[in-house]
C-alpha cells in the first residue's frame, strides 16, 4: 500500500479531521471563524478566577491596566507572526509537524505531557463552571486553600459538566466553533455588565476613582507574591505560551485561508484577557469590600475566589449562565487539542474515542479545585515546559537555510528519536528551571531565555549530527 492510501486510510479512520495530512484548500475557513472561537476562548470562565488572583497579587494600577495592555500586545504579535505564519505553510498539526523534525518516538512522550496539561488546563474551566452550576444546590463552594474535592454535590457537578463539554469537543473542530461562535456573544456581555455592576456597586463616578481601586497597590494577600509591572507584562504574554510560541495552535490555524487570521486572537486577548481579567477584578474588588472577606483578611487567610458566587451577585442567574457557558467555550477547544495529542499516540483510533478520553481525563482533573485555585502558577508553569518545544519549529522553519541543516530531517532520515531536539530541550529547560527554583525568579521571567536557548542549541547540534540525505 503506498504512503498517499496509508495515511488516507488513517484519516478515514480518524474522522476527517487530517489529523496525518496537510488541510486542503475546500476545508479552509475565513477569519470569522477564528474571530469566534478565539473570543469565546479567552472571554473565558477561567477569566474569572485570573482577573481576582491578580488583585491578590498587590499589583498597582499602572502596573496591571499597562502591563496587560502591552503582555497582551505582545501574544497576539507571537500568534501571528509565528504561529500562523507557519500553520498557512505547513498545514499540518503541531504533533504531526513535531514526528517529522523529532521522531515518533521522542513525539510520544511530548504529546503524551501536551495532552496531560490540556487536560489539567480543561479540567480548572470545568471547576470554574461548577463554582456556577453549584449555586441554586447551595453547594460549598471551594476554598483558594482547597486541593480535595469538598463533597459528593461537587463531584457529581463536575462529571456532568465534563461529560457534556466532551461530547461537545468530540464533535470536531466545526462543531467547536460553531458553539464558541454562539456562546461568546453572550459571555462577553456578561462581562461587561458584571463590569458596570460592580463599579456602581463600589462607586466609581470617574477615572480617578477607578484607577483608586488598585491605586499604588498593597502587601499581597496571605499566600501570594506581590505582582510588579514586569510580572504582569509576562504573565500575560505567555499565559498562552504553549499556543503561540509552544506552535499548539498549528492545529487551530492549519484551516486558516490566511496568515492574518492570527489577528484574530486579539479578540481574545483584549476582550478576554483585557477587558473581561479587569472586570472579574473588578467583582473580587466588592467581595474583598464585604464584612465576610474582611473578617477571612484578618484571620490571615485569602477571600475564596469562586467565580459563580461573584458573577451571581452582580447579575444574578444571567451570570450563572455566563459562568457556565464561559468555561464550555474554553474547556471544548482545550480538550480538542488535548485530543490530537492522543491521536498522535494512536494513530488509528477514531477522534472521537482519543477525545472522550481527554474529556474524561479533563473532568477528574476538575474534581480537584487545587488546577483552578492555583492557575496563575499553573499556567506559567505550563507554558514553560510546552513553549521551548515550539522554538524547534520556529527556528527550523526561518533558519533552516542559514544554519546550513535539512527541515523535517526524522523523516528524510527515517529516524525514531532526534537526539538533537532532546537535548536542546532538555538543558534549556533544565537550566533555567534551576534559576527559577534556586534565585526564586518569576518562571515567566525565564519562559522567553528557555525558548531562545532551546531554538539556538536546536540549530547547532542539528548542524553537528545531522547527516546528508
Amino acid at each position: 500500500m503506498s504512503q498517499f492510501n496509508i495515511e488516507e486510510e488513517i484519516e478515514e479512520i480518524a474522522g476527517g479531521e487530517f489529523e496525518r495530512q496537510p488541510v486542503p484548500k475546500s476545508s479552509l475557513k475565513s477569519w470569522k471563524s477564528f474571530l469566534g472561537m478565539y473570543a469565546g476562548e479567552h472571554a473565558a470562565g477561567t477569566e474569572f478566577v485570573i482577573g481576582p488572583l491578580f488583585l491578590t497579587t498587590g499589583v498597582s494600577a499602572f502596573d496591571l491596566i499597562i502591563g496587560l495592555l502591552l503582555g497582551n500586545l505582545m501574544a497576539v504579535f507571537s500568534w501571528r507572526f509565528l504561529t500562523s505564519e507557519i500553520a498557512v505553510k505547513r498545514r499540518l498539526t503541531l504533533y504531526y509537524q513535531l514526528e517529522k523534525i523529532c521522531g515518533k518516538k521522542l513525539v510520544i512522550g511530548y504529546n503524551l505531557a501536551n495532552g496531560i496539561l490540556f487536560c489539567f488546563l480543561a479540567g480548572a474551566m470545568i471547576t470554574v463552571s461548577a463554582t456556577a452550576v453549584g449555586i441554586p444546590f447551595d453547594m460549598e463552594m471551594p476554598k483558594l486553600t482547597d486541593t480535595m474535592p469538598n463533597g459528593a454535590t461537587w463531584i457529581i457537578i463536575v462529571v456532568a459538566i465534563g461529560a457534556i463539554i466532551s461530547l461537545i469537543a468530540s464533535k470536531g473542530y466545526d462543531t467547536v466553533s460553531k458553539a464558541a461562535n454562539w456562546m461568546s456573544p453572550v459571555i462577553v456581555l456578561a462581562f461587561v455588565a458584571c463590569g458596570v455592576v460592580a463599579l456602581q456597586q463600589l462607586g466609581v463616578g470617574s477615572f480617578k476613582d477607578f484607577w483608586n481601586i488598585w491605586g499604588e497597590g498593597s502587601e499581597p494577600f496571605p499566600g501570594q507574591i506581590k505582582y510588579t509591572f514586569w510580572h504582569v507584562f509576562f504573565w500575560s504574554w505567555f499565559a498562552n505560551a504553549a499556543m503561540h510560541i509552544g506552535m499548539s495552535d498549528l492545529s487551530v490555524f492549519r484551516f486558516a485561508k490566511k496568515a492574518s487570521s492570527g489577528w484574530t486572537t486579539a479578540a481574545g486577548m483584549y476582550v478576554g484577557h483585557y477587558m473581561a481579567w479587569i472586570a472579574a477584578a473588578l467583582l473580587y474588588a466588592v467581595y474583598v469590600q464585604s464584612p465576610e472577606a474582611q473578617a477571612l483578611l484578618a484571620q490571615g487567610q485569602a477571600p475564596n475566589v469562586a467565580p459563580g458566587p461573584l458573577a451571581y451577585n452582580a447579575i444574578g442567574v444571567f451570570g450563572i449562565i455566563a459562568v457556565v457557558l464561559a468555561g464550555w467555550t474554553t474547556a471544548n477547544p482545550t480538550i480538542y487539542r488535548a485530543g490530537l495529542a492522543f491521536q498522535a499516540i494512536m494513530p488509528k483510533a477514531s477522534t472521537f474515542w482519543v477525545t472522550i478520553l481527554a474529556g474524561s481525563i479533563a473532568t477528574i482533573a476538575g474534581i480537584f479545585p487545587a488546577f483552578a485555585m492555583k492557575l496563575l502558577d499553573f499556567v506559567a508553569l505550563y507554558g514553560f515546559i510546552l513553549a521551548p518545544i515550539g522554538a524547534v519549529i520556529v527556528f527550523e522553519h526561518f533558519f533552516y537555510k542559514q544554519a546550513g541543516i535539512a527541515q523535517n530531517y526524522a523523516e528524510l532520515a527515517n529516524i525514531q528519536f532526534n537526539k538533537s531536539v532532546l537535548f536542546a530541550w532538555g538543558i534549556s529547560f533544565g537550566l533555567f528551571y534551576f534559576v527559577s527554583v534556586q534565585f526564586d525568579v518569576f518562571l515567566s521571567f525565564v519562559t522567553l531565555p528557555a525558548w531562545l536557548l532551546c531554538g539556538v542549541l536546536f540549530l547547532v547540534f542539528s548542524k553537528y549530527s545531522q547527516k546528508k540525505i
